[in-house]
């Protein structure tokens, strides 16, 4: 029998980081089948309302997948990028053990368009920076980027080789964001992002449309579209609580 760790966690909650452990150290891998009820009743001297708990409450975090009649198996991993915060695409695929490689598709000046003035905050339009970056992970496109870039905050933005650097970086080094907007769509492939992906047409993405701003000045406006089966967009917080 296996010993449970002896602390005041609740017997699910121990069952629960027991089997985050396993999937952790890679004993139990992606697609793999756990044990079934029974047997975890029998390997760890919990009842099975207990296991089933734990089980259920993985599933619904998404960390198992349960098929009635047949078992429960460790969910396939999906990259994930924190919806509250901006992150480096490079540093996240790296931090997951996987390799990160970009291509540069485009970086260019253009006039804005009406709508794109109104979205910096312009008082008429002007010229702005334009990039188009795809995002490889382990050579499987994850991200499309684009970005429109306030040449004030931002300059010599065209200049830059953002195959030796990200995007991002590049930003980060030339002005401090304080304010984001986060805004998500479903939408469905068109056929140069379905190529760009390596997608079939009208097959599912996640849009995150972001603003930034320096202060009172908008920084950037975004466009990053993921393939909807291959990447997920969450976070985990904790809301202020009134005093």
């Amino acid at each position: 029998m296996i010993n449970l760790p002896d602390n005041a966690s609740p017997l699910y909650e121990k069952v629960k980081n027991y089997v985050l452990q396993n999937i952790g150290s890679g004993l139990w891998g992606q697609d793999q089948r756990l044990p079934s009820e029974n047997e975890l009743v029998s390997a760890l001297g919990v009842s099975r309302m207990t296991i089933h708990r734990a089980l259920r409450e993985l599933t619904s975090v998404g960390v198992l997948v349960r098929i009635q009649g047949v078992g429960t198996f460790v969910a396939a991993s999906q990259a994930k990028s924190d919806l509250l915060e901006i992150n480096n695409i490079a540093a996240e695929i790296e931090a997951r053990g996987h390799s990160h490689h970009s291509k540069v598709l485009l970086v260019e000046t253009l006039m804005t368009t009406p709508a794109l003035t109104t979205a910096f905050e312009f008082k008429k339009r002007r010229l702005v920076y334009h990039s188009i970056v795809i995002h490889f992970e382990n050579d499987e496109p994850v991200q499309l980027e684009e970005r429109f870039v306030n040449p004030d905050l931002a300059p010599d933005y065209d200049q830059q080789d953002f195959k030796s650097q990200t995007t991002f970086e590049y930003l980060q080094q030339q002005t401090p964001v304080t304010e984001i907007e986060h805004v998500i769509s479903a939408i469905a492939a068109d056929e140069a992002t379905a190529e760009h992906l390596r997608l079939n047409p009208s097959e599912p993405c996640l849009l995150l449309h972001r603003r930034t701003w320096t202060g009172d000045a908008v920084v950037t406006v975004n466009r990053f579209t993921y393939a909807g089966a291959r990447y997920s967009l969450g976070s985990r917080y904790w809301p202020s609580r009134k005093k």
